[in-house]
C-alpha cells in the first residue's frame, strides 16, 4: 500500500470513528465469504457501517481522534489479527443484536470489545449488550407510558359516564312501570 493509499484510509478510519457513537471490533476468522456477506447485509439493513480494516492504520487513525482516545491502550491491545469494525451511529445496540444471532448461529464472529457510550465491554459482555433495548424500543416505551395515563383518564370518564347513563335509564324504566 503507497503512502498516499495510507493516509487516505487513515483518514477515513478516523472520519468514521469521530461519526460513530459506538464501535465493535471483532474477529471474523473461520467465516466463509458467504457468509461475511450475509452478515454485511443484516449490518446494512440496520444502518450500520462494516470494515474490515488494517490494524496498523486503525492505530494510527485511533491517535488521531479525540473520541475514543481515553480507550487507545486497551484497543491498541486488541487490535492484532483480522479485525472487523462496526460502526453504530444512531443505534447503540443494534450490531450486538445482529453479532449475538449471527454468534448463536455459527459461534463467529468473536467480539473483541466494543465501546459504547465511551464505556468499553469485553467479548464475555455481548449477551449484556444484545439484552439492551433498541433505540426505537426505548422510545416506545416512552410513548406507552406518557399514553397510558391519557388512555387511564378515557376509561375512568368512560366508566363514570357509562354508570351514568345505567343510573338513567334505571330510573326511566322504573317510572316506565
Amino acid at each position: 500500500m503507497k503512502k498516499e493509499q495510507k493516509v487516505e484510509s487513515v483518514r477515513e478510519i478516523r472520519e468514521m470513528l469521530d461519526s460513530s457513537d459506538a464501535l465493535y471490533f471483532t474477529d471474523f476468522t473461520g467465516l466463509t465469504v458467504e457468509e461475511v456477506n450475509e452478515l454485511r447485509k443484516e449490518y446494512y439493513k440496520a444502518g450500520l457501517k462494516y470494515k474490515v480494516v488494517k490494524n496498523t492504520l486503525t492505530v494510527r487513525a485511533l491517535k488521531e481522534t479525540e473520541k475514543y482516545s481515553t480507550h487507545f491502550d486497551k484497543l491498541n491491545e486488541i487490535l492484532n489479527g483480522p479485525t472487523g469494525i462496526v460502526f453504530a451511529q444512531d443505534d447503540p445496540v443494534a450490531p450486538a443484536k445482529i453479532l449475538k444471532k449471527f454468534f448463536d448461529k455459527l459461534e463467529r464472529p468473536k467480539l473483541k470489545i466494543a465501546i459504547v457510550e465511551n464505556e468499553s465491554y469485553g467479548s464475555k459482555q455481548l449477551n449484556t449488550l444484545a439484552a439492551l433495548p433498541t433505540k426505537q424500543e426505548v422510545i416506545a416505551s416512552i410513548l406507552g407510558s406518557l399514553n397510558s395515563p391519557a388512555s387511564g383518564i378515557v376509561g375512568s370518564v368512560n366508566a363514570v359516564m357509562r354508570d351514568l347513563f345505567s343510573v338513567i335509564e334505571e330510573v326511566g324504566r322504573k317510572k316506565a312501570a
